[in-house]
């Protein structure tokens, strides 16, 4: 067989068999995330059935796939959404990243990691899925309860945080030095900074740019400007994921929603090859090693994430019940994980993409499952409340007035 017949057939196996993974988490209400994952582990260097296709192949659909990512993200907000967010709820963001960034940062200290690991750790283990809460709040016909905008509230807040993390991140793990460093994070923030004026001013003007009557010539101009800003926003650090999220931001109106449609089956194919090339780049053998200690992790991931619910539920004035289905909703943690282990790679720790790997299994896995298990608890509660409710309302009707 020849090289190209060869390439063909295995990318097309490759293709084809996630295909298959996702129809089968589909079934049973799950991401196909740990599935992906489990395949690159299963066909990279150490797995079952190492692949002989190029990596070239992989390293560059992975990177479209992070843009394609984060491109759909920025899409789903305005700018006007991001002002609002970011003056209403910023005090829920702050206790919501602090609660479950921490944990990262005393497991990363504990490991005795780098400075740039214990940053990469805060951000691994703070960040909700987006795409996965989004997907198990539409399969539990929850996306009209009381307690949903809190929830989505807070995943906006995570995604605008992301936006200044990221490139932060970037711009340190490419310093040489510590004054290299801080010029790195300062050119990085400034072009942010730029970047965001623009996107909130301008915004209009980007979007009559890339209209057009024909799907075919509108995604070209999208999906071609989404590299073009994604390789600006890469050329000064601060980060492709950031300068496509950022020009998702900055399209509005019905361009922004005819494009969802558009980029979304392109999105999933890419983010798909993103995940898979994850596992193919990390060794499977080094996972046993760090399944105690990242299972710890994900313990303490699943508590910080349902009191942060708790508390944002408090806040906006909902029972007990609402607040433990916002906690469980916001367990799962995914893309961004795994967006934050690829940009640091093994360069700052050889443990790191293992444990992040394992990190991200185990709540890709156990995420969905959460709400389901706190259902029962959630109910109760729900009784219970409407029981007092009843008492209170029976002892106002028969109280006797004085004085009769």
């Amino acid at each position: 067989m020849s090289h190209t017949a060869s390439l063909l057939v295995e990318l097309g196996a490759v293709l084809f068999a996630l295909g298959v993974m996702g129809r089968f988490a589909g079934r049973f209400g799950l991401s196909p995330i740990p599935l992906y994952l489990l395949a690159g582990l299963a066909f990279g260097a150490g797995g079952l059935i190492p692949l002989q296709a190029p990596e070239e192949f992989f390293t560059t659909g992975s990177e479209v796939g992070v843009v394609l990512l984060l491109l759909m993200l920025g899409l789903e907000y305005s700018a006007d959404d991001l002002v609002a967010n970011l003056r209403q709820q910023a005090p829920v963001g702050v206790v919501d990243l602090l609660l479950n960034g921490l944990p990262g940062v005393g497991f990363a200290l504990l490991m005795g990691w780098s400075p740039v690991a214990v940053l990469a750790m805060f951000g691994v283990t703070a960040i909700s899925s987006s795409g996965i809460i989004s997907k198990v709040l539409s399969d539990l016909g929850r996306l009209g309860n009381r307690e949903t905008p809190s929830v989505l509230s807070i995943l906006v807040l995570e995604d605008l945080s992301m936006a200044v993390y990221l490139p932060v991140l970037t711009a340190l793990v490419a310093a040489s030095s510590g004054a290299t460093a801080v010029r790195s994070v300062l050119i990085a923030l400034g072009t942010l900074a730029v970047v965001l004026v623009l996107a909130l001013r301008k915004g209009h003007v980007i979007s009559r740019l890339v209209v057009s009557r024909s799907n075919e010539v509108l995604l070209l101009l999208v999906v071609g400007l989404a590299l073009l800003v994604a390789g600006g926003a890469e050329a000064v650090h601060v980060s492709a994921a950031v300068g496509a999220f950022l020009l998702g931001i900055a399209l509005s109106g019905e361009v922004a929603e005819h494009v969802r449609g558009l980029v979304g089956p392109l999105r999933d194919l890419f983010a798909a090859v993103f995940f898979v090339f994850f596992g193919l780049s990390t060794d499977p053998t080094e996972l046993p090693a760090v399944l105690v200690p990242a299972g710890l992790l994900a313990l303490v991931g699943i508590g910080t994430k349902l009191l942060t619910g708790w508390i944002a539920g408090r806040r906006a004035g909902i029972g007990p019940a609402g607040r433990l289905r916002a906690g469980a909703a916001l367990v799962p943690r995914g893309e961004f994980s795994i967006i934050i282990a690829g940009l640091v790679g093994a360069s700052v720790e050889p443990a790191f993409a293992p444990t992040v790997a394992a990190y991200v299994l185990i709540m890709a896995v156990v995420g969905p499952l959460v709400p389901r298990l706190v259902d029962p608890l959630a109910h109760r509660l729900a009784r219970r409340a409407a029981d007092r409710r009843a008492v209170a309302e029976s002892g106002a009707t028969t109280e006797v007035p004085q004085g009769t």
